[in-house]
């Protein structure tokens, strides 16, 4: 073999590994796309059950909800059955300040400060805090939204240390939300952000995406009583690469509804998912 020939080979050779590594790195990177689900929209609310039939369908987690969960047997269940079916717990719902507002309610603080334990003790990375219902946050009522600010700054610290983040899921803008952050102070506080929430109030989402860009902790996705793919105010399209944008590696949670059959609709919704925001 001459010189010229060898070399010609060598580098053939070397140009197949490097597309060969590419493409290993490029199906790992879709590998690596978690898909969770929250166990009330598996019809599970605060119901063990949610973690084997989240096995069943295809899914990767479960976002878990319930005061129960401060129980310490209740957490050796559901860390007993998230080994058995190989599902993850990436995050905590507290759905219940809707109804008992952390802005107004001294025990709702309380009850935040035991689900940091509880994210911690179930390997969950985020906490959702909800602000829907009686507990909606409005600007312009600052004494509701320092009453929070303080909660807020109080726990950050805590949950920080347990390696914990507080996510904020209300109605308000990516700019007010912000505003919020800035008072609080505390890294360990981000906005739990749900796509079709902000759709339905008329905003630009992939805009409200990039501005928020690292303060993004989890990311809910709805269609309101369509499957994902179907037409709905959301580009889900564009707000997956706006995601990739901000570069956005964590959980992408399913808060669907299922129009024909759980199981199916839901596993219709996986693959279009993984479709639409694994590239």
């Amino acid at each position: 073999m001459t010189r010229r020939k060898f070399l010609q080979t060598t580098a053939g050779l070397v140009f197949a590994v490097q597309v060969g590594a590419r493409e290993v790195r490029a199906g790992q990177e879709a590998t690596n796309l978690r898909i969770g689900m929250c166990d009330w929209s598996l019809r599970k609310a605060a119901n063990l059950e949610a973690i084997a039939l989240a096995r069943e369908i295809g899914l990767d987690g479960v976002e878990v909800s319930g005061l129960h969960l401060r129980r310490p047997e209740v957490q050796e269940k559901y860390l007993k059955a998230a080994k058995q079916y190989n599902i993850e717990i990436p995050s905590v719902a507290l759905g219940i300040l809707n109804q008992v507002p952390l802005k107004s309610e001294p025990k709702a603080a309380i009850w935040l400060a035991d689900s940091i334990t509880v994210a911690c003790n179930l390997g969950a990375k985020v906490i959702l805090l909800a602000f829907f219902g009686k507990g909606e946050l409005k600007m312009e009522n600052e004494q509701e939204i320092s009453r929070v600010v303080d909660v807020l700054k109080e726990l950050g610290p805590r949950a920080a240390k347990a390696g914990v983040i507080l996510g904020l899921e209300n109605t308000l803008s990516a700019e007010d939300n912000l505003r919020i952050l800035e008072r609080v102070g505390e890294p360990a506080v981000q906005v739990y952000y749900d796509l079709k929430n902000s759709a339905n109030r008329g905003r630009d989402v992939p805009r409200e995406i990039r501005l928020l860009g690292e303060r993004i902790c989890q990311v809910h996705l709805k269609n309101g009583r369509l499957l994902l793919s179907q037409p709905g105010n959301v580009d889900f399209p564009a707000c997956a690469e706006a995601l990739r944008d901000i570069g956005y590696r964590g959980w992408l949670i399913l808060e669907t509804s299922s129009p024909h059959d759980l199981v199916a609709d839901t596993r219709a919704n996986i693959q279009y998912v993984r479709e639409t925001f694994g590239g």
